[in-house]
This record gives structure tokens, C-alpha cells and sequence, in this order.
């Protein structure tokens, strides 16, 4: 079999016409190049030039394998290329999974950084709730997830991406709607007392339905739950329709519905909402390393 370094002499005598100036090229000398081609037209068994003392032409088989050598050695830089940008982050793949909720929020930025700094590196997207989440990071399925706290796998690392505030989701007309606007007072938390109340679920949205009990707990309240959703624009979509009030984070704010509207809500006792980035400690894919250190 030939080799890449043969390839290349090949390609020179053959661009040259002339060994000389094709040895000074490669900045090597004559003698060697010539046995490099002899070697190389032996293990083709085909003759590729003509050789008189005052030519060099290529023979329609030295035509016919210019093109080929030149592509040969075209695939060979990019593969390298290829390689060297995998190592350090610039190609390859990244999984990114996300909550609904974190799409109106950090996600962008995710996207927007990873756009820029490592435009070559391909995205997978999944939308998933945290507990899946953990899961495909554990498995090592995904290797960046935006995930609600809190992360307790020791084979997991995390920090910190997002806080934000619980706001008020109401429909057009009803009773605590009255006062939205800007520059109004925001409504007290104790307003939702005995209220028709959309609730999270304790399966799929478990982090908001044990944040929202708090809530409620503090202020010593007691909603009633009137349904119980996972995704915050299916609360939203029911909120629009008149099935009852709800709390969404400030991100939500960004999804219009003609009929609802929000208002800020005064607590008892701080309750942000939190989002954390999620990786594998030992996921060694230069991509997530990259993108974490733009993060």
C-alpha cells in the first residue's frame, strides 16, 4: 500500500514536471524522491511519467491518479482538521436538555454562547422534566442539562444559572386582575386563600409543587387545587380559558395569551425560582467543556 508521504512527492512531480524543482519543493533531494515514485509506480504496477533527460510527462494513468492522490490528501487535512477542532471543542456534538419553563429563560443564552464560540459543534436539543434529566446525564445520554435543584447524584456536578420570581397568573376580568398594570401594588400572596388554584404536579413538576406548598405554607394559606398540570404554558392555556389562577415564574411572562395577565406577588418569605446547569463530573466530551467555560 502506498503511503500519504509517497502521495505527496507524486503530487509535486507531477505539478512540477521537472524533479529538481519538485525535490527543492519538498525540501529534499533528488535521489530520494526519485525511489520514493519508483516505489510507489511498484506497488500501483503502472508506470505514472514519461521520463526522458529533457522531459517529464505524466502518463494517462499518472492523470487518472493525480486527481485521485489529490483528493486523498485533501480528505487527510480536513480529517485532521476535523480531529484537532474535537479535541478542543470547536466540532462535534452536544446534548442540551432542557425544561419547558427553562426555554423562556436560559436556554436562549445557552444557544446564543454556544453559536458563537463553538459554531462548528452540532446541538441536539431535548425538552425533558429534571428527572429525566438526571437520569440521561447519569447514563450519559445528555451532557448538559437545565434542571431544577436539587442535584444530589454524587456523579453529578452543578452550579448555579437562573434565579428569578414567582408572578401571578390571572385571567382577564377576574377579581385579583383588577390592579395590573405598571407601577401598581403587587398583590399579596394572601390573596390566593381558598382560590381556585392551577397546581403543579408531584410527579413531572415536582420541584414547582413542593416550591408552591411553601409558599402557601408560609403565608399560611390554603388554595384549592383545582387541576394539577406539568408544563407551565398548559397552566397558562387553562388560566386563559377561566379554569382558575396560578403561579409561573417570571420567565413565563414571555408566552402571550390574549386573556391572562400577570402581577407581580408580594411573599411571606423569599421563594425564587431556581435553574441549574447539569453535567456529568466525568463526561470528557470537549464540547461540554468549551461551553461550560463561555457559561
Amino acid at each position: 500500500m502506498f503511503t500519504l508521504v509517497q502521495l505527496t512527492n507524486f503530487v509535486a512531480v507531477a505539478e512540477e514536471l521537472h524533479f529538481g524543482r519538485a525535490a527543492e519543493r519538498l525540501q529534499m533531494t533528488q535521489p530520494p524522491l526519485s525511489r520514493q515514485i519508483q516505489l510507489l509506480e511498484a506497488t500501483l504496477r503502472v508506470q505514472l511519467f514519461d521520463r526522458t533527460n529533457r522531459s517529464v510527462r505524466l502518463t494517462p494513468a499518472g492523470r487518472a491518479f493525480l486527481h485521485e492522490a489529490r483528493r486523498i490528501l485533501r480528505q487527510t487535512e480536513q480529517a485532521t482538521l476535523a480531529v484537532r477542532q474535537v479535541s478542543t471543542g470547536e466540532a462535534g456534538s452536544i446534548a442540551i436538555g432542557f425544561t419547558a419553563a427553562s426555554a423562556y429563560s436560559m436556554l436562549g443564552k445557552v444557544l446564543d454562547t454556544a453559536r458563537a464560540v463553538m459554531p462548528g459543534v452540532e446541538i441536539v436539543l431535548r425538552e425533558m422534566v429534571t428527572g429525566d434529566q438526571l437520569d440521561a446525564l447519569t447514563e450519559s445520554s445528555l451532557d448538559l442539562g437545565l434542571v431544577r435543584p436539587p442535584v444530589s447524584s454524587p456523579e453529578l456536578s452543578s452550579r448555579p444559572a437562573v434565579q428569578e420570581r414567582l408572578v401571578a397568573a390571572l385571567p382577564v376580568g377576574h377579581p385579583l386582575a383588577e390592579g395590573e398594570g405598571e407601577g401598581e401594588e403587587a398583590l399579596d400572596i394572601a390573596a390566593f386563600d381558598r382560590q381556585d388554584v392551577l397546581m403543579y404536579s408531584t410527579s413531572e413538576s415536582r420541584y414547582f409543587h413542593e416550591l408552591l406548598i411553601s409558599v402557601f405554607r408560609a403565608a399560611g394559606i390554603a388554595p384549592t387545587f383545582s387541576q394539577y398540570l406539568s408544563q407551565v404554558h398548559s397552566i397558562l392555556a387553562l388560566v386563559n380559558g377561566g379554569w382558575g389562577i396560578a403561579l409561573v415564574p417570571e420567565a413565563a411572562t414571555q408566552l402571550r395569551y390574549a386573556g391572562v395577565v400577570f402581577r407581580e406577588v408580594r411573599l411571606a418569605a423569599p421563594a425564587p425560582v431556581e435553574l441549574s446547569l447539569t453535567w456529568r463530573t466525568s463526561n470528557d466530551n470537549p464540547a461540554l467543556r468549551a461551553l461550560l467555560r463561555h457559561l
